[in-house]
């Protein structure tokens, strides 16, 4: 569980101050654990938690007065009723996943191969990856990808990209993530095979996930030798692949030219693979242990012709390319649900930036749990933004004001002449102003009426007759 700790008002003990790991360092304080007696109150705020621990006042009658019946708390309210401002900021800045204490005893093992770099994370991230598994079974079609955290933390973790680097599993249908796993650098794997193939080995776990799926990746990822033991294991898999790749056959046979016309295939089988290229505005390269090489699908792509002019044309287009477009973007899909509303905040420890971003995780795979439910009942879902409100209320204890349903009025104003007939006079089409004859004794000809009540009124910037008539 994640555990909380204050920075000390007094002199203590400050033997702990080595215990949080900050990116600065220059970073100093030291701190103490809040203990099941003690809590940690702002000084201005004091009174408001005051006043929640008084005991109830006793009438003059010698008997105890009954509390009053609790009202059910609502948002947005006039002021904080879940938690003040500065206690929810003393508890952001110190919050924790794991013992302080035992981080202390990982950090002392640097250097060793029993140094766990994700120690700080692992009670949270084994609890989110495990709910991520449980609670829901993902299509055939699965994409894995890379995905980037952002941070300017200097840890051995942090990318040149700036930010933590993780290995996702998504469903291609709905951006759910399926799995994860965190880069934490070359010496994370120890197989020899190579950094993609055992990202892409340890997210395909069968035993849990079963077999009979179709997995899609980039040429970061794609080998022979994966896909063969991917289709050994009951599992088809399609991406791009690069030629330099060991293993990857060069045959001048089946070499596409640099000149070829668009829409050029070509393509050889090696046992269950079949590596495939074909001519677009440039030569794409896809291996895949699912599809057959072409069965004459077409693609339409606007092309010039020698006048100058520009049309549309179909050319073929393998069966491979046409699925890995349609799959592959699973994990943009669940990037782009997650920055929707993401919590993620700039923080002084490092840690921090993946407790927000599981935070993003989970909600976000809610709302997509959501939905699915919603399909299976035909019923209308909500929307992301009304979820996640509805989220927050149930896991405060409170209830949402909803707005009132506003029904459409049919009070509009209307041109009292439909057409516009040049040939008439100025004033064609325009009668007196009904609030003007009775509140200001005066004639001011309009050419609008109220749609609903059949009256002229004025409509101007400074004789607006039409909402005070309605008023």
């Amino acid at each position: 569980m994640a555990s909380f700790t204050r920075y000390s008002t007094k002199e203590e003990d400050t033997t702990e101050e080595g215990e949080l790991e900050s990116e600065d360092d220059g970073d100093s304080g030291g701190e103490s654990f809040l203990t099941d007696e003690e809590e940690f109150v702002p000084d201005e705020d004091f009174d408001d938690y005051q006043q929640d621990d008084e005991e109830p006042s006793t009438s003059s009658g010698g008997q105890d007065a009954s509390p009053p019946a609790e009202e059910p708390s609502t948002l947005p309210a006039g002021k904080a009723n879940i938690m003040v401002r500065d206690r929810y900021q003393v508890i952001s800045w110190n919050i924790h996943m794991s013992d302080p204490e035992e981080d202390v005893e990982n950090d002392r093992k640097k250097g060793t191969p029993d140094h766990d770099r994700l120690f700080r994370l692992k009670p949270l991230l084994d609890t989110i990856k495990n709910a991520c598994l449980a609670y829901y079974h993902p299509r055939q079609n699965l994409a894995i990808d890379k995905r980037m955290v952002a941070t300017k933390a200097h840890t051995g973790m942090t990318q040149h990209m700036k930010g933590f680097k993780l290995f996702v599993l998504a469903d291609s249908s709905n951006g759910y993530t399926v799995d994860f796993t965190v880069y934490t650098g070359k010496s994370q794997f120890v197989s020899g095979v190579g950094l993609a193939y055992d990202s892409v080995m340890s997210l395909m776990n069968t035993e849990y996930l079963g077999s009979g799926f179709h997995l899609y990746v980039d040429n970061f990822y794609t080998s022979p030798k994966l896909f063969k033991d991917l289709f050994s294991l009951n599992v088809g898999a399609c991406g791009t692949y690069r030629g330099n790749r060991k293993d990857v056959p060069h045959t001048d046979s089946n070499a596409l030219k640099k000149n070829a016309p668009r829409g050029s295939i070509r393509w050889i089988r090696e046992g269950p693979l079949v590596f495939v290229k074909w001519m677009d505005t440039r030569e794409v390269s896809i291996c895949s242990t699912i599809h057959s090489a072409f069965s004459g699908n077409t693609v339409k792509r606007r092309v010039k012709t020698r006048g100058g002019d520009w049309t549309t044309e179909c050319i073929p287009c393998p069966t491979p390319i046409r699925d890995y477009n349609k799959h592959m973007g699973g994990v943009d899909m669940s990037n782009q649900l997650i920055q929707y509303y993401s919590v993620h905040h700039k923080s002084m420890r490092w840690y921090q930036t993946f407790f927000f971003h599981f935070l993003d995780i989970a909600a976000t795979n809610s709302y997509l749990l959501h939905k699915e439910l919603c399909r299976e009942k035909q019923e209308e879902p909500m929307s992301h933004k009304d979820f996640l409100q509805e989220l927050t209320a149930q896991l405060c204890g409170v209830t949402v004001k909803t707005p009132p349903a506003q029904t459409r009025s049919s009070h509009v104003p209307v041109a009292i002449a439909e057409i516009l007939d040049v040939s008439r006079k100025a004033s064609y089409g325009r009668r007196p102003c009904v609030n003007c004859r009775q509140t200001r004794k005066a004639k001011q000809a309009t050419p609008w009426k109220c749609k609903e009540c059949d009256v002229a009124l004025c409509v101007i910037s400074d004789r607006n007759c039409f909402e005070a008539w309605h008023s």
